[in-house]
């Protein structure tokens, strides 16, 4: 196991934030990584070499939080650490502005949209990697990353009605 650990290692930082993105809050990105790692280190043997680790990882960090939820429901909490995310350059008031409506719009995005949005534009997995860490079809990825980006603009005060549907009689 302690030739895997540099392997699994390299891929933390990515983890933390997704993790981060998913949750919202630093201490239950760090319980949701803890969690993540646990399972991949008990489950180690199960992953086939040469496959991509990252995706892997990234499925187990999917499911360890689709469980997370539901053993959730119906317990709201609050988090006790509301600190804003902010990128380790020093921003401009204007950045940390639109950092924090992006913020605010990927929050509003249902858990399904957010989820293929932070893997295919942060995390930059592919359709076919991030379908196999949701478990769901390339297509069902590529529609909800479609209306994701589509619900984005409008929260983010863009023009969303690129491509609007219209009644034809």
């Amino acid at each position: 196991m302690d030739d895997y650990e540099p392997l699994i290692e390299q891929h933390i930082p990515r983890l933390r934030r997704y993790a981060r993105a998913l949750t919202g809050d630093r201490v239950g990105a760090d319980d949701l990584v803890q969690d993540t790692l646990e399972r991949a280190l008990n489950k180690l043997h199960l992953w086939r070499r040469g496959s991509d680790l990252r995706a892997w990882l990234f499925t187990i960090m999917h499911n360890v939080y689709v469980n997370q939820l539901r053993s959730r429901a119906g317990h709201p909490t609050v988090p006790l650490d509301d600190e804003d995310f902010l990128p380790a350059e020093r921003a401009s008031e204007t950045d940390r502005l639109e950092i924090r409506d992006l913020d605010l719009a990927l929050r509003r995005l249902p858990d399904e949209q957010r989820e293929v949005v932070l893997l295919v534009g942060l995390e930059e997995l592919s359709y076919e990697e991030t379908a196999r860490a949701l478990g769901i079809p390339i297509g069902t990825v590529m529609s909800r990353l479609s209306r994701a980006r589509e619900r984005l603009r409008r929260l983010m005060g863009g023009t969303g009605d690129s491509a609007g549907l219209r009644v034809i009689k």
